[in-house]
């Protein structure tokens, strides 16, 4: 099963288009967060599949209250990390460098 399938499971989604763009804006961090200073790379190494899922739901989630930074009402609580992805979720990622050949 892949990552678009999983989340119109996890989801009910039924615009494709919505999951996909979620899923290119997870792979988009991944690859951020992995190629500090850029390399070029378009795809996401496959150890990273699992982890795009969870961003990608993660942004579907929040969708509407976008880096939303507290939120209080009949005592249930909201309060993000960060905006779009959670921190943790991103700390995942091990950062390459590497020296230019």
């Amino acid at each position: 099963m892949d990552n678009l399938e999983r989340l119109k499971l996890r989801t009910g989604e039924p615009n494709e288009d919505i999951l996909l763009d979620c899923l290119d804006s997870a792979k988009a961090a991944i690859l951020s967060r992995r190629f500090p200073f850029g390399s070029g790379e378009l795809n996401l190494e496959p150890q990273y599949e699992d982890l795009q899922f969870r961003c990608a739901l993660d942004i579907y989630n929040k969708a509407g209250a976008e880096g939303q930074l507290g939120h209080t009402e009949n005592g249930i609580s909201r309060s993000y990390e960060a905006a779009w992805i959670s921190t943790q979720l991103l700390l995942e990622v091990t950062p390459y460098c590497g020296v230019p050949e």
